[in-house]
């Protein structure tokens, strides 16, 4: 069996944010250390400047991405079944077959290249057919596989010869019998008569096995070395021999080549279930990233399945979890955001405490299980905190966030504001940026009914910076909107010295949504301007559910 490495994956919302990536680094961390998990935090999604710059200040490595946690083959203890050439006869992989309980069999090249699958049925219709007495020319059958079939040596002739011509023919009746139903490059089985033996040489046959490991006498040997007849002894009798000669033919040539029932590694183990329902196989082989073979999947590997085990960070809503979040069991929650949409499938520890960022809980649970915080995670802690509370200025920030930071500020070794004001700047550096990608640096979707919009937020320390976002971004909001699925969309543009907001929008309801729900007019640019307004979580998201439940 294949065995998988079972990793917990700790992992923040898709288009995460500073406190997203670093609450997972630094919860995996923790985890890893107090528990017998073996975590490792990923991102679900592209990490934006801001982040970027954290980690790379306090020399830690990004995250791997994880955009789906929908079980792949690859999460599958799936069976390593070496791939067997297209020359091995019939009865060798059966006996494969027998030794291993599988009842199909990859046939692959040297280089691994899949060429096509045998199953039992297979070999069963091969050894039915019993009237086909020129299947060994057919097949182009090895001299090597019947004398490892008959267990027989080479007497006269090369083992590497092939059968190319003639039928297969048993000689035990008189030689007169054998002379009249024999033709030229005939396979004949033969017992130590000598008449029959040298019948069979004039008649110019391809192969002669002669039966009871009797011995091939020198005359007969130098006939037939001079007429070009191959000779075997094999130590079988005549019956066995003439049951066991069919299935000296090479896979090759009763396998199945087009149309196999293939997956990869990255197939979803839902899409292998609905395949597997339709079809009578069992086993079915699995291609590698380069397209090699390198196993066999079958219907019980399927029902043995693990699930992925996941702990969310920084989030609870089902539309902003990870792709296949509800195909995986979810170990923990850590969050600090109104409870959402995602259910689980048992009970789980869900920690949600109203702080102004993940990164102050996960803080709070280092101190809890008496683990000291390392120096770069304390600095990645800290940045979670001074960019989810904008430094102190989020009404989301409590008391608890601003001891957190000014610990942490020690233990990192940095000055709060200095690091702040560098952290800040280089999130919202707008070189060489597309839209699409200052949109996304911290983007959620949310759910009011059946109404779904999404909000974007941006933070800036110069207004300069902030127009040019916004006159960036203005052209872009219906894409966005029609990419993102959303009836509404939203970018909030907060301007953090001046503490308030610079709204824009696009979608059915969104103009009346803002106007209802801060009870102000847009300027004449179509932008909403909210004094005071800059937590996304705890200002702007309650305002426009209570203004979408009103509409």
């Amino acid at each position: 069996m294949q065995q998988t490495a079972h990793k917990v994956v700790v992992i923040g919302h898709r288009n995460p944010d500073t406190d997203s990536i670093c609450s997972a680094i630094a919860y995996a961390e923790l985890k890893n250390k107090t528990s017998d998990l073996v975590c490792e935090a990923r991102r679900a999604g592209k990490m934006n400047q801001e982040t970027e710059f954290v980690l790379k200040k306090f020399g830690v490595t990004p995250p791997r991405m994880c955009t789906d946690v929908n079980p792949k083959i690859r999460d599958v203890d799936y069976r390593q079944v070496p791939g067997i050439p297209g020359s091995t006869s019939l009865r060798k992989a059966w006996e494969i077959m027998r030794d291993q309980k599988i009842d199909t069999l990859p046939v692959t090249s040297e280089d691994d290249e899949l060429q096509g699958v045998i199953t039992v049925k297979d070999i069963a219709t091969a050894n039915m057919d019993l009237f086909d007495t020129g299947i060994l020319a057919k097949s182009r059958t090895s001299y090597r596989n019947i004398l490892e079939t008959l267990g027989a040596t080479m007497v006269v002739g090369s083992e590497d010869a092939e059968c190319t011509t003639g039928h297969i023919r048993i000689g035990t009746a008189t030689p007169e019998m054998l002379e009249s139903s024999m033709e030229k490059g005939d396979i004949v089985i033969l017992t130590n008569r000598y008449e029959s033996q040298l019948c069979a040489i004039e008649k110019e046959a391809s192969l002669i096995i002669i039966c009871n490991g009797a011995k091939v006498g020198r005359t007969i040997q130098h006939i037939a070395a001079e007429t070009g007849v191959a000779i075997m002894s094999a130590p079988c009798d005549t019956y066995a021999a003439a049951k066991l000669i069919s299935q000296c033919a090479p896979i090759s040539y009763y396998m199945t080549r087009d149309d196999i029932m293939k997956f990869t590694l990255v197939t979803p183990v839902a899409d292998v279930t609905r395949v597997m329902a339709k079809v009578r196989h069992r086993y079915f082989p699995i291609l590698d990233a380069d397209g090699k073979y390198c196993g066999m999947i079958s219907r019980r590997n399927i029902i043995n399945l693990r699930k992925r085990r996941i702990i969310l960070v920084d989030h609870n809503e089902a539309t902003q979890a990870v792709e296949g979040f509800d195909q995986a069991e979810i170990l923990e929650i850590i969050d600090h955001h109104r409870i959402g949409s995602l259910e689980t499938s048992g009970p789980v520890y869900f920690r949600n405490q109203p702080v102004g960022c993940t990164a102050t809980i996960v803080t709070q649970m280092y101190d809890e299980n008496g683990v000291t915080i390392p120096q770069k995670t304390a600095g990645l802690l800290l940045a979670a905190i001074l960019s989810d509370t904008l430094v102190f200025r989020s009404p989301t920030c409590t008391p608890i966030d601003v001891n957190a930071a000014n610990r942490l500020a020690k233990i990192a070794g940095v000055d709060i504001n200095e690091f702040a004001n560098e952290m800040f700047e280089a999130g919202e550096k707008l070189d060489g940026k597309t839209a699409e990608e200052v949109f996304l640096q911290d983007f959620k979707v949310f759910m009011c009914g059946d109404i779904r919009f999404g909000v974007a937020q941006g933070s800036y320390m110069t207004r300069k910076n902030l127009t040019a976002a916004e006159a960036l971004l203005k052209p872009y909001l219906e894409e966005a909107r029609n990419k993102q699925n959303v009836e509404d969309i939203y970018m909030l543009l907060t301007d953090v010295p001046k503490e308030e907001s610079v709204v824009i929008c696009n979608g059915r309801y969104a103009a009346e949504v803002l106007t209802d729900g801060f009870d102000t007019q847009p300027a004449a640019d179509a932008s909403w301007t909210l004094p005071g307004v800059v937590s996304r979580k705890k200002q702007f998201i309650p305002a426009l559910m209570t203004a979408y439940q009103e509409l």
